[in-house]
């Protein structure tokens, strides 16, 4: 029963992700109204990408006074190249094309795993999409979609190594189940080489770390390389390995304002640009730290798992964003972790 195709700027403000909804409204009504989005301060994200994808569908784009007023009457068919895999642009170009006329091609697109989940999904519900998980991915146009349907989203890659993470930092054993180890093999890959025994079967992780650990460099790179939603935990995880680590993020230029809250509680971390240099310490110091995002918040709650003392992490509204009940989730498996009242 919808009927609206704007998106209020209040709710726009909070979450990134409202930019999403460009495309499904304009399926759906060849119209949308979209706030400039908000979200974590982690560099620039510019939606340019989103923006002259639409505008090759022959989508007219206006921006005025913060808001994203997007015309799809003459929306047509068309071939398109992204510049860089985005992986927003290329989730909002596959919806804004499930219903026209012709075959859509899209080249040098994303290849995460959440691409092709939602290739899955729309033609679940009677979409025709090839393609997703490689480079070029095909939308023929349907003439509609089914009422309704049963459908289960894949599990969350980033919680799964967020959880491998934890166990690691805090020389743990873990099962986890409901979890795709293709996924995340690019952080499996550095925690076997930091000494980590990881063993794998269909839709299970099993991990355990009963010793300290041996640094390990890395640097963010779009899927199937190492994912920057990992980085601040991983990175977390270098400050008390043995050894010294370079981490170099390629993808956001200012995703790293967790390090002054990790040297509060001991971390010897040397930056510049966008590499750091993570010389291990043999523990660290619970202290009161602040989120400034949602994946530097869930390294900061990682390393209050591990800091001798008490650890506050303020700010975790950011945390909530991407983890259910992370610390009923943890604490089940024996971290002694709490939610304040506010």
């Amino acid at each position: 029963s919808i009927n609206c195709y704007e998106i209020p700027t209040a709710l726009a403000s909070e979450i990134r992700s409202s930019i999403f909804m460009m495309g499904p409204l304009l399926a759906r009504f060849k119209s949308a109204r979209v706030p400039y989005p908000g979200g974590c301060d982690i560099g620039s994200r510019p939606i340019d990408l989103h923006l002259f994808g639409l505008k090759e569908l022959k989508v007219k784009v206006i921006e005025d006074y913060g808001y994203i007023n997007c015309d799809g009457k003459n929306m047509k068919s068309s071939c398109i190249h992204l510049d860089f895999p985005s992986v927003g642009a290329t989730e909002n170009l596959m919806m804004a094309s499930v219903f026209l006329k012709g075959e859509t091609t899209i080249y040098n697109v994303a290849k995460e795993p959440e691409i092709v989940d939602l290739q899955n999904f729309i033609n679940a519900l009677g979409g025709n999409v090839q393609g997703a998980g490689t480079s070029t991915i095909k939308i023929k146009g349907v003439k509609k979609l089914a009422n309704k349907v049963e459908y289960t989203p894949i599990s969350d890659r980033i919680v799964t190594g967020t959880y491998l993470i934890a166990v690691a930092m805090t020389k743990g054993k873990l099962r986890l189940t409901n979890a795709n180890f293709e996924s995340v093999f690019s952080l499996i890959n550095k925690l076997r080489k930091s000494g980590c025994k990881i063993e794998l079967d269909s839709g299970t992780i099993e991990i355990e770390c009963n010793t300290r650990l041996l640094s390990c460099s890395f640097e963010t790179q779009p899927y199937p390389g190492f994912p920057t939603d990992l980085q601040p935990q991983l990175s977390s995880l270098q400050t008390i390995c043995k050894g010294t680590a370079i981490v170099t993020e390629n993808l956001f230029e200012t995703r790293f304002k967790h390090f002054p809250e990790l040297t509060k509680m001991g971390a010897k971390i040397t930056t510049k640009d966008r590499t750091a240099i993570i010389k291990g310490v043999s523990r660290l110091y619970g202290a009161d730290v602040v989120a400034h995002d949602l994946r530097g918040g869930a390294a900061l709650v990682l390393a209050g798992l591990c800091a001798k003392g008490k650890t506050v992490v303020d700010g975790i509204n950011y945390v909530d964003r991407g983890y259910f009940n992370l610390e009923e989730k943890l604490g089940s498996v024996g971290a002694e972790i709490s939610r304040l009242k506010q």
